[in-house]
């Protein structure tokens, strides 16, 4: 069990499975080509169930291993669920399921530690930035219930309802042809529009959303610096072992040579 159990968490074991996955994701791209389909259609088709065989076997050998353990690694709960998305029928009403066959190339995220690394990071920040969500929601619903009064005479297609005076505040806040599309038509109507949208953008493109990138920036460094520290205690723990079986090699080397020098 052991001998399997190293096998499993080898690198060879995982870089395979890794091609394994890029090969997978090449061959799902190719089945969207009407061309390739034509000429090599049978052949992806036996790739994609010979590769899913591959990857179910690989769940079942690690559920043989870890048993229960499987399910308390988020990461192999997720390599799990994707494969058993992959097994379910594609037929019928669950034929949108052959789509979600691409998921698999997702499972790059957990073969892949730095890519690991990254999501965790933004995990980590999920709490941070809910509450810069909800403070962008209360800007926004300000700021739509200003447009609407405003504005919604004068461009009922882009103010003409706190929804539509939302969307378009989140198009101005993108700045996807804020200028030309929005602001300036209103401004021909209202010259001093621009003291209502500029606070806006400033409040929203320059501010709320560099927030967001702070806060996800910090949740990477502080996960980078969790890996750093397990893999400097992990270096730590290991010199600590090489020098206690130094230690006990010597303790063995002296009492030999006082064996020796008792027997001479």
């Amino acid at each position: 069990m052991e001998q399997l159990k190293n096998f499993v968490e080898s690198k060879r074991f995982e870089h395979v499975i890794t091609w394994l996955i890029v090969l997978n994701a090449i061959t799902l791209g190719l089945e969207t080509s009407p061309t390739v389909m034509a000429v090599a259609s049978h052949e992806l088709y036996l790739a994609d169930h010979l590769l899913l065989g591959i990857f179910v076997f690989e769940l079942l050998l690690k559920l043989f291993v870890y048993r229960l353990g499987l399910f308390r690694d988020p990461w192999r709960v997720f390599d799990a669920f994707v494969i058993v998305i992959s097994l379910l029928p594609a037929t019928g009403a669950l034929s949108i399921l052959r789509a979600l066959r691409v998921l698999r190339i997702l499972r790059l995220i957990s073969v892949i530690p730095s890519m690991r690394r990254v999501v965790g990071g933004l995990f980590a920040a999920l709490p941070s930035m809910g509450s810069i969500f909800l403070l962008l929601v209360l800007v926004f619903y300000v700021f739509a219930v200003m447009a609407t009064k405003l504005y919604s005479e004068t461009s009922p297609e882009y103010f003409g309802n706190i929804a539509s005076s939302a969307f378009t505040l989140f198009q101005v806040m993108t700045l996807e042809g804020w200028a030309g599309d929005v602001v300036r038509p209103i401004m021909e109507k209202h010259p001093n529009a621009w003291m209502f949208f500029m606070p806006f953008i400033l409040a929203t493109s320059f501010t709320v959303l560099n927030l967001f990138i702070g806060i996800i920036v910090s949740a990477m460094e502080s996960e980078h610096e969790a890996a750093r520290g397990a893999a400097h205690e992990q270096i730590q723990e290991d010199q600590s072992t090489i020098l206690e079986e130094l230690r006990e090699i010597r303790h063995e080397l002296a009492e030999l040579r006082r064996r020796m020098s008792t027997d001479a």
